[in-house]
């Protein structure tokens, strides 16, 4: 995907239009997740069981209104280098995943410690 913004300091309509269509396709997988495993939805998304359940039963107007946001909903969590020294490693994908899992676990864990 090629992004132009052709000087326009404010970003473009087709940048915005392209944000919205991310925003769509990953609010309606979030509520799909949140919809079948629950549990799993709140790892894989990093959320808590409120926003958990709110993804579920989101309407999908809402989602829709939501998406039309001039700003990205997802964000990277891969913002440490371990995670993506991870990729780098030269093992084998099963391991990666594994590994990767390990690493957000951990990192949930020290988030959520941090809240409390």
């Amino acid at each position: 995907m090629e992004i132009e913004n052709n000087g326009d300091a404010g970003g473009g309509g087709d940048v915005s239009k392209e944000i919205g269509d991310i925003n769509l396709a990953y609010m309606l997988l979030a509520q799909k997740l949140a919809k079948q495993d629950r549990a799993a939805a709140m790892y894989r998304l990093g959320v808590g069981r409120e926003l958990a359940d709110l993804l579920a039963n989101m309407s999908l107007t809402q989602i829709v209104k939501l998406a039309t946001s001039n700003f990205l909903l997802c964000s990277f969590r891969l913002e440490d280098h371990p995670m993506f020294a991870v990729f780098g490693e030269g093992k084998d994908t099963a391991l990666q995943q594994a590994h990767m899992s390990i690493l957000m676990a951990a990192r949930q864990t020290r988030d959520a410690e941090a809240v409390a």
